[in-house]
């Protein structure tokens, strides 16, 4: 097999493949890209086995045939090259070479046939998003998801789909995050557990991109088709958490605030936290916001007040500083508010601007005990 290619627009697609390798495998052959040639058109994908995503590009051939070829060895080269065409072609003793205007390289090749197949989807039900919303829903989301490999169903990302919305939620148990959309519907009621591997991929792919996004899913996975990239996933096998259950209904006390101040007095103060609980206390009163943290161990502490709307009772509430800057630093908006019942109630975050018709966002951040 032999074809001609641009060196910038090959790189391009396989820095975007090479996110789907790990670093260890555990086939030799989820080391390579496969390369599909059929005439024309180059199909190269990229798999660990969970998630599979291929991309198409132009180029000039007459030719078929499938090799793998090392993504390491590929993308190093590619990276020090101009913009130019390069000439690939098969070769007698397992090599692929590589012409270009400086000179050739070979690299040996594996035959394409050992590569794995990605799974087809039988039956599967199927949803239309736009592009940049799904970008927008997993970035709001994701960071919430949790790590623990005890609790798999919670280290990805929960895709809830029904005739009126489609709603992302992703919770570790300290903090949970709730994005709806009532602009974009499905056909069916869906639900599945994405992991965060293929989530973050399509993050970075989609970021602004104008193109819809078709969905197709069944009970085991999940496949995202758009412009020239297709993604399959193996979903996360378990049953959700009731989230709905924890976000507490009945909050009188409502702190409004301007985000960015308090994201930054939030910064400040934290720093004087205690490095094992970040331990930060609000305590509200009238028009006033007093944030302070303290370090018993090092005798570090500080404190800043900040004017604020308060509607409720006299409080204090610990936070986790941590949680509290993560949430803050995800929305958009110039002012938000912290409703709350009791010291030990969660806190709910909403954004009062910024948000696009059809969009809500709920945040929900569980306290810290405070001692007193």
């Amino acid at each position: 097999m032999k074809f001609i290619v641009s060196s910038s627009q090959l790189l391009k697609q396989l820095q975007v493949l090479g996110g789907v390798i790990n670093s260890s495998n555990t086939l030799p052959i989820l080391d390579n890209f496969l390369f599909e040639l059929n005439q024309n058109e180059l199909k190269i994908s990229a798999s660990d086995l969970e998630t599979t995503m291929s991309t198409s590009i132009e180029v000039e051939s007459d030719s078929e045939g499938s090799v793998a070829i090392s993504a390491r060895l590929l993308l190093d080269t590619l990276k020090t090259f101009p913009n130019q065409p390069l000439t690939f072609k098969t070769e007698e003793n397992n090599t692929v070479e590589i012409s270009s205007s400086h000179g050739k390289y070979d690299m040996a090749y594996f035959d394409g046939n050992e590569f794995p197949k990605a799974v087809s989807i039988a039956t599967p039900s199927k949803t239309v998003i736009p592009g940049e919303i799904l970008a927008t829903a997993i970035s709001k989301t994701i960071f919430a998801a949790g790590n623990d490999d005890l609790r798999p169903v919670m280290s990805g990302v929960f895709f809830q789909f029904s005739t009126d919305s489609l709603t992302f939620v992703a919770t570790d148990a300290h903090k949970l995050v709730k994005y709806s959309r009532t602009d974009v519907v499905a056909n069916d009621t869906a639900e599945f557990i994405m992991p965060k591997k293929p989530l973050n991929l399509l993050k970075g792919i989609l970021g602004g991109n104008e193109s819809d996004v078709t969905i197709e899913y069944n009970d085991a996975n999940a496949k995202f088709t758009f412009d020239n990239v297709v993604l399959v996933c193996r979903l996360i096998d378990g049953k959700y958490p009731n989230y709905e259950a924890v976000i507490p209904k009945e909050n009188p006390n409502k702190l409004t605030v301007e985000r960015g101040i308090f994201l930054n007095s939030v910064k400040r103060v934290s720093i004087f936290s205690s490095k094992t609980t970040h331990q930060i206390r609000l305590k509200m009163a009238g028009t006033e916001l007093n944030i302070s943290a303290e370090d018993i161990d090092y005798s570090n502490k500080a404190e800043e007040r900040l004017v604020c709307e308060y509607q409720g009772d006299d409080m204090q509430i610990g936070f986790n500083s941590r949680f509290l800057t993560e949430m803050l630093s995800n929305l958009n908006s110039n002012e938000v508010l912290i409703e709350m019942s009791m010291p030990n109630r969660a806190g709910i975050l909403t954004p009062i601007d910024g948000v696009e018709e059809g969009e809500f966002i709920t945040m929900l951040v569980m306290p810290v005990m405070l001692n007193s």
